[in-house]
Parts: structure tokens; C-alpha cells; sequence
């Protein structure tokens, strides 16, 4: 790294902000910290955990002599504060973003003409919690971390900028900032939306009973998982990204229309290679987390029915000091092997819940 940056700032130190702001004080302690919030609270909350060396409640002269400052706030909030950090920064400052989508913030700072002071970024990595108690510095680490250059920025400070990245341990990966919204629409963004699609398709064609929503379990709670993401959020990601999504979406519609005409043709021999080539290609993806969809962490156990067998379970995670996202029994298993079905927020505790468990004679199965 030709630059170490000695100031770094970062407006809003949310669960993306605060993760970033651990790891920088984790691998670089001599960094001068400074950051700012929409909460009162969290400033003060990091300060009060040495998390940064400088807190105040507004953007303005602090952000003065930053190498970098990274805007971690919401999306439709970073195109303000380009323009309030505008007059204040310092000739070779670098400003850069970890919003999901990219075109939006690149064309604002076309606008303000600051393209030599900004590489856009994204953080392929995230959690369902929010807030700084929720940050962690290992939380982009290993993960793709996309840098979008503008034209206009130096080819060093580029080069600067992804070391810098690398060696908080993310994986950095430079694209065009188009080309990485075109990108995230087919493997991020369309997929939410046909998760609540089919979501709503149940729920609105389901009995009186309710029984499609009974025995939803099983497959269908595996593709809809993300349709339990934050309406607010991704209301503002779809409407930043929208050209991309609805591109994609028509292509998506064309697909769905030539399966049904298999299906009302009775076309066998197009349904088993529709499910054979997407068998091999998803087979083909890596199964680490490095995308914008995280994976989920589930164990599946064999457990006789009996009182006390699940606050058995429980128990040993428990004493062991396994936190636990869910656990409950799988009442439909059509798709799965086992009775006990057991969620957990990161790899590491599903890790150990299963060796643990193989440990006390469980037949446990990963998935």
C-alpha cells in the first residue's frame, strides 16, 4: 500500500458501518477514527467502547482531514451527504459508500463533479440484526467486497483502496458500478421479489383452512426465506435498481412461460432438462458465503418423540453457550430427513452444535 491512510470517517456506524469501523480499529489501532450517526446514541456508544476516537452529530469540518470516509447511512441519505462533505474535504480525499446498489450514488457524484474524490463499494455481506451491538469486525471478512471506480478517479488510488479493503480481510472485487447493479438485480434483487411473489401467491390462493400455509415447511421455507427481509429496506433497493430488475424480470417471465407451455404440452422431456441443467449449474456454485444472500446455518436432528427431547437439545447448546436462531419440528418432511430443525446466525455455532451433538449420539444432518 503506497498511502496508509491515517484519518479515517464514517457516517452512521449501523451493523454494515460499525463492522467496518471494528475491523479498521482491530487491524490498523493507530488509525484516527472519526464518525458521525443519526442516533445520538450510537455515538456515544462508540466512544464509550473505543471503537472510534472522535464522535460528533452532524457532517462538517471533523471529516476535514479524512483519507477516507466511508458512507454507511441509507441509501437515499448518502447523496446528502456527498453534497455536505463537498466543502469540507481535502484534495485527495477518498469518499466511498456500501450501499447495495450503485448507479444512484455514481450519478450524484457525476452531478457535484466529485469523481476524482470517489470509489463506490459494496460489502456483499450482512445479517438480519441491526445496529452497532450487532456489528462484528469479522463480518466482511472473506466476503466479497465490489469497488466501483468512477473514470475519473486515479488509477493509485484505486490500487490504494482495494489493498486497504484486502487487508481487512474482505475479498475485494473492482467492476464497472452498471455492470455490478445488473449483477446484483439477477442474484439479489429479483430473487426478493419472486420470494414474496410466491409468498403472496400461497397466502392469497390458500384455502379457508389455511392448509397450504400448515404444511408450508420443508422447500418452500427454504426458497422463501428472504421474503422475511425489511419491506423498507428493500423497497429502496428495487426503486434504485428498478430499470435492472424489471429487464430481468421480463426475462424471468419468458422463462415461466415456456415451462407452462411444457407443462400444457406435456413436454416431459423439457421439464427433465429444465431441472437437469439447473441441477448441475447450482451444483457448480460454491456453497461459502460470499454473495449478497447469506446462507442459512441449519442442522437437522433424528429425535425420538418424547417429553423433555427438544429442551434436551437445547440444554447441551445452552450449556455449551450455543446461541440458537430457531428450533422447532418438522412437521412436513417431504425434503427432509430428520424431526428437529435448528437455525443458527453464523457458521461457527452450527459448527460446533454439530460436532457437539454427534458427540452426545445424535444423528445430525448439515445442510
Amino acid at each position: 500500500m503506497k498511502k496508509q491512510p491515517e484519518i479515517i470517517g464514517f457516517v452512521g456506524l449501523g451493523l454494515i458501518g460499525g463492522s467496518i469501523a471494528k475491523a479498521v480499529r482491530h487491524f490498523y489501532p493507530q488509525i484516527h477514527i472519526v464518525a458521525t450517526s443519526g442516533h445520538k446514541e450510537t455515538v456515544d456508544l462508540a466512544l464509550s467502547e473505543n471503537l472510534i476516537d472522535e464522535g460528533c452529530y452532524e457532517v462538517g469540518d471533523a471529516f476535514s482531514k479524512c483519507d477516507y470516509i466511508f458512507l454507511c447511512a441509507p441509501v437515499s441519505y448518502n447523496a446528502k451527504y456527498l453534497a455536505d462533505l463537498k466543502p469540507v474535504i481535502k484534495k485527495d480525499c477518498i469518499i466511498t459508500d456500501v450501499g447495495s446498489t450503485k448507479t444512484d450514488i455514481h450519478t450524484k457524484v457525476t452531478e457535484l463533479g466529485m469523481e476524482e474524490n470517489f470509489i463506490g463499494g459494496h460489502p456483499m455481506a450482512g445479517s438480519e440484526k441491526t445496529g452497532l451491538h450487532n456489528s462484528k469486525r469479522h463480518l466482511i471478512e472473506n466476503a466479497y467486497y465490489v469497488v466501483t471506480p468512477t473514470e475519473k478517479v486515479s488509477k493509485e488510488a484505486v490500487e490504494d483502496y482495494v489493498e486497504f479493503i484486502g487487508s481487512l480481510k474482505a475479498l475485494p472485487l473492482v467492476l464497472d458500478y452498471k455492470q455490478h447493479d445488473y449483477i446484483t438485480a439477477a442474484i439479489s434483487h429479483l430473487p426478493h421479489l419472486i420470494a414474496a411473489g410466491l409468498v403472496n401467491l400461497v397466502k392469497h390462493n390458500d384455502c379457508e383452512q389455511q392448509y397450504m400455509k400448515t404444511v408450508a415447511a420443508g422447500g418452500f421455507k427454504d426458497i422463501t426465506r428472504i421474503a422475511s427481509s425489511s419491506p423498507v429496506m428493500w423497497e429502496q433497493i428495487c426503486m434504485t435498481n428498478h430499470e435492472n430488475i424489471s429487464e430481468l424480470l421480463d426475462k424471468y417471465i419468458e422463462s415461466m412461460k415456456e415451462i407452462k407451455a411444457s407443462l400444457d404440452e406435456e413436454r416431459g422431456q423439457d421439464i427433465y432438462d429444465l431441472f437437469e441443467e439447473s441441477r448441475d449449474y447450482r451444483n457448480s456454485i460454491t456453497d461459502v458465503s460470499h454473495g449478497p444472500i447469506k446462507k442459512a446455518y441449519v442442522l437437522y436432528v433424528d429425535l425420538v418423540d418424547e417429553t423433555g427431547g427438544i429442551a434436551t437439545v437445547a440444554t447441551i447448546l445452552a450449556c455449551n453457550q450455543i446461541n440458537l436462531k430457531n428450533i422447532g419440528i418438522v412437521n412436513n418432511r417431504e425434503f427432509e430427513e430428520a424431526v428437529l430443525k435448528i437455525e443458527f446466525y453464523e457458521e461457527e455455532p452450527c459448527k460446533k452444535a454439530a460436532a457437539l451433538l454427534n458427540k452426545h449420539r445424535y444423528t445430525v444432518y448439515e445442510r
